[in-house]
């Protein structure tokens, strides 16, 4: 699975100097079967990754399931390894997908077929659909391991046991089984028959209950909790904050007469970013600052944390709030330019977004001195449960 990603990365590098890959992250067709030889390259490349995201979930899913510790049961796992689980389950069973997809199109640029040709009897809309009923689950392929990730470190700084521990691993199962039947929702605009907008609106909407069942659990954990105000727990507020946002927006893209009006506008840019920068990028930084101490045996400087953390937490609202704003004003995406009225709230935009960048600066420098110069630290300096921290740290 490692080493798969070498020759991904060599074929993306070289793929320019053979001719663009221009037809976008989506490569739909009929431009990605038209276009220049570095789609060729493009194209091999991402198969070639989805071939190392199988193996990975592969791998996550053997390993869970026969080397665990003696009496860690499927009902003790800690719920960041349910998070994994579930990720992985997507990402072995649908991955293919998407291979397949791309290989179609390989076939029609260098074999002479006409899968997506319409001339040739082909649909170009057969390819949407191929894509999408990947592309949708990998969005919770991201997700979901940070969900899990994120009620450990409450779980653990609220010095609670997990609120409602059954229905996080019955929410996040759920997931699994409804993101792959709600991918076309994406294509309420691509000429799908209209008898199909309605179940799928009902599907997509539908995953707000699972999604919820997470919510409260984190919540649950919360209440009346004895909390450790440290930088883990205030960057797992600011993903709770950041996902419930995107979950919220996101009931208005799943609604088709709403999505119709703000598809393809910037309302769908800062919906996005809430759920994926939101909802993985937070939860990420959660699980670095609450492991650092285990990877390193040194503690980075909670002040600078602290200041990291309500630096960008603030900086994102200023980002992305006004893109709802643009959105609803009709400013469109992958554009090169916008009308006059909307420039004074895109310079503003543009303004939180390298202060948001600047931000990370600060993660870098505080990360770096920790690992080298910060005080070490006892083997467990957050009093955790789980079996990793109760090694020392680092382990041996």
């Amino acid at each position: 699975s490692y080493w798969l990603n070498v020759p991904v990365a060599l074929g993306l590098v070289l793929a320019p100097t053979v001719g663009s890959f221009d037809a976008g992250w989506t490569a739909y067709p009929p431009f990605s079967t038209l276009n220049n030889h570095g789609q060729t390259l493009f194209v091999v490349s991402v198969i070639t990754f989805g071939l190392s995201s199988i193996f990975g979930g592969l791998n996550i899913l053997v390993t869970v399931a026969t080397m665990r510790a003696p009496g860690m049961t499927w009902g003790r796992l800690p719920i960041f390894v349910w998070g994994a689980v579930s990720a992985s389950i997507l990402s072995l069973t649908v991955t293919q997908f998407f291979a397949g997809a791309l290989v179609l199109v390989e076939m029609d640029r260098i074999a002479g077929t006409t899968f997506f040709n319409a001339a040739g009897g082909g649909d170009p809309l057969l390819y949407q659909h191929l894509f999408w009923f990947y592309s949708h689950p990998a969005v919770y392929v991201m997700v979901l391991p940070s969900f899990g990730l994120s009620l450990e470190i409450i779980s653990h700084m609220s010095r609670k046991p997990l609120f409602a521990y059954k229905g996080a691993v019955v929410g996040m199962l759920s997931i699994v089984g409804l993101s792959v039947i709600v991918w076309a929702h994406h294509m309420f605009t691509s000429g799908m028959a209209n008898y199909f907008h309605a179940p799928f609106m009902f599907l997509t909407e539908s995953i707000s209950v699972p999604t919820g069942l997470i919510f409260l659990s984190a919540l649950g954990t919360l209440w009346r909790g004895r909390l450790r105000l440290e930088p883990p727990l205030i960057f797992a507020f600011i993903w709770l904050f950041q996902f419930l946002m995107g979950g919220v927006t996101g009931i208005f893209l799943a609604d088709v007469a709403t999505d119709v009006n703000l598809q393809d506008t910037y309302f769908v840019v800062a919906h996005f970013h809430y759920t994926i920068m939101g909802g993985v990028v937070f939860g990420f930084l959660a699980g670095i600052h609450f492991w650092f101490p285990k990877f390193t045996g040194r503690m980075y400087n909670k002040k600078l944390a602290n200041i990291f953390a309500i630096w960008i937490g603030v900086a994102f609202q200023t980002t992305f709030i006004p893109m709802f704003w643009l959105g609803t004003n009709g400013m469109n995406r992958r554009i090169a330019d916008y009308t006059e009225n909307l420039e004074t709230v895109n310079l503003f935009v543009s303004i939180s977004a390298f202060v948001l960048g600047a931000g990370f600066l600060l993660f870098v420098v505080n990360m770096v001195y920790g690992a080298i110069k910060g005080p070490k630290v006892v083997a467990n300096p957050w009093n955790a449960t789980t079996l990793e921290w109760q090694l020392s740290s680092p382990p041996p």
